[in-house]
């Protein structure tokens, strides 16, 4: 397959995820976050790998890119931004365990806890949901590869087929710009 068909071929597996998608799921995640503001609680986000990156890239779009002049902030965080947290879970307890502990620590009930995986299965991102359940968290999964173990597990998903990293990875951004700005246009709408 020579660079042109590639890019073809690439762009139409992309396609596919896109049309997949039933937009209701996409729609209930918007609702999910704008409770959490209307309700003052916080939403934190994990992945790992590309995922870890798309939390990350997440917060950001949310904490700064929905900000409306005059109204309260919406609260978010990315559990694998504090590398040395991350660490010490690693290296003292296990791998399994670095976000399912700062969930323990962090979140409260009615808090939302998005877990972003292509495979569905990340160890880490499962013992993450049961915790944040345990907590009493609101759990929402972007999951590919049909959706895992983690499916089952979550409140909330939004799942595709695919097993191709990178249109799954794709998505889980297409889904930050579309889910955060609808959230700040709900802000910028509603009273502080």
């Amino acid at each position: 397959m020579n660079r042109i068909e590639y890019i073809e071929s690439y762009l139409n597996r992309l396609r596919d995820v896109l049309d997949e998608i039933d937009i209701r799921q996409i729609s209930k995640v918007i609702e999910i976050f704008e409770q959490a503001y209307d309700n003052d609680r916080t939403v934190y986000i994990c992945g790992n790998g590309g995922s870890s990156s798309a939390a990350s890239h997440w917060v950001c779009d949310f904490a700064k890119g929905t900000i409306a002049q005059g109204k309260r902030r919406l609260r978010m965080f990315s559990l694998g931004d504090n590398a040395a947290m991350l660490t010490a879970y690693a290296n003292d307890l296990d791998y399994e365990q670095v976000f399912s502990e700062p969930v323990k620590t962090y979140v409260r009930k009615d808090d939302v806890v998005i877990l972003i995986t292509a495979s569905g299965n990340s160890p880490n991102i499962l013992k993450a949901a049961l915790a944040a359940r345990e907590q009493g968290a609101v759990t929402v999964g972007l999951i590919g590869f049909g959706g895992g173990k983690l499916k089952s597990l979550v409140d909330h998903s939004v799942v595709v087929q695919s097993r191709e990293y990178g249109p799954v990875e794709d998505l889980h951004m297409i889904l930050d710009h579309i889910i955060s700005t609808c959230v700040r246009d709900y802000i910028a709408a509603n009273p502080a």
